[in-house]
């Protein structure tokens, strides 16, 4: 599996680059940063560290959106640290982002490799919306998509109603979903929230001595002072990995058909996705049913988390 990955590392973000960079059955081909955990720079400083880390010292990362396409900024380093990877940051990366920016990346890959590549978005989807409005045909050029985000039937992590990356670009959000992508996925919070590890995973991984594992536990002691102060006892939850190992191995995990928007005018609802849970035979008077027209996306329901978190363990060693 050949893909390109769109991302804010942000620790979790970090977790899925190590386990990808471990798996000999998939090649990162680029990556593409992306404002929300960090800025976009921050973001692709990051991702060519922790690259360097796994050893895939000449995969290309370009500098994506620097913002939202209809609101302010916003970042979370109070979850995720100033430097967005705990403080473990360290030195200046080895070397450069690529002198194009992250939606052209998504483009100009493509076109040269039409339906080849997969494409992985972990973090709010400006960048896959702009490839988008650049290139129409996209949809049809990538061999299929996987999504993290969004909040299907739980309630969100930013606001009551939104997820993260819902949360930091609504607009961008809705107009990939109603892009016509034939092959999509989506891992929502629905799934993610289950996917915690417990004091006992972290510890274990730990006791690992080599510099992978070192430097994934150094990020997870972080991540996991926010989580426990939240929860009241260690855990954290590993959004984004779980995404990776589901295209890996989408087995793990049960789906459902659903057609997905996103609210963008509601007062405390703005980032919220919607779907149509009714099972309605004859909708012919019905006058608005969401996301009526859109192509629909398999939405992860249920994971086996055992099965996760040991094929996670395995990769961070």
């Amino acid at each position: 599996m050949r893909i390109i990955l769109d991302t804010d590392p942000g620790i979790d973000d970090s977790l899925a680059i190590l386990f990808l960079a471990a798996q000999p059955d998939i090649e990162i081909v680029a990556v593409g940063s992306v404002h929300g955990n960090v800025p976009a720079p921050a973001a692709a400083e990051n991702a060519l560290r922790v690259l360097d880390i796994a050893g895939l010292h000449n995969v290309p990362v370009a500098v994506g959106a620097h913002r939202p396409l209809a609101q302010e900024l916003r970042t979370t380093e109070f979850v995720h640290g100033a430097d967005g990877l705990g403080g473990q940051a360290g030195p200046a990366p080895s070397r450069r982002p690529a002198d194009v920016s992250a939606a052209e990346q998504i483009v100009t890959l493509a076109r040269a490799n039409p339906g080849e590549l997969t494409l992985l978005a972990l973090g709010p989807l400006t960048n896959v919306a702009l490839a988008t409005l650049l290139e129409p045909r996209l949809p049809h050029l990538l061999r299929s998509v996987m999504v993290l985000g969004g909040a299907l039937g739980v309630p969100g992590n930013v606001t009551t109603h939104a997820e993260a990356n819902m949360w930091h670009d609504p607009e961008a959000a809705d107009l990939v979903f109603d892009s016509g992508f034939p092959d999509m996925t989506l891992v929502s919070l629905d799934v993610t929230e289950k996917a915690r590890a417990d004091e006992a995973w972290m510890a274990a991984l730990a006791e690992i001595s080599t510099p992978r594992a070192q430097f994934a536990s150094a990020l997870l002691k972080h991540y996991s002072d926010f989580y426990s102060r939240m929860f009241g006892f260690r855990t954290c939850t590993i959004h984004d990995p779980l995404a990776a190992v589901l295209l890996q191995d989408p087995t793990l995990a049960e789906y459902k058909e659903v057609v997905v928007t996103v609210e963008l005018r509601g007062t405390h609802t703005r980032g919220q996705l919607i779907t149509d849970w009714r099972n309605i035979v004859d909708d012919s008077d019905i006058e608005s049913k969401a996301g009526q027209g859109r192509t629909p996306v398999r939405a992860a329901t249920s994971v086996n988390t055992e099965a996760f978190l040991t094929r996670l363990f395995e990769a961070l060693k």
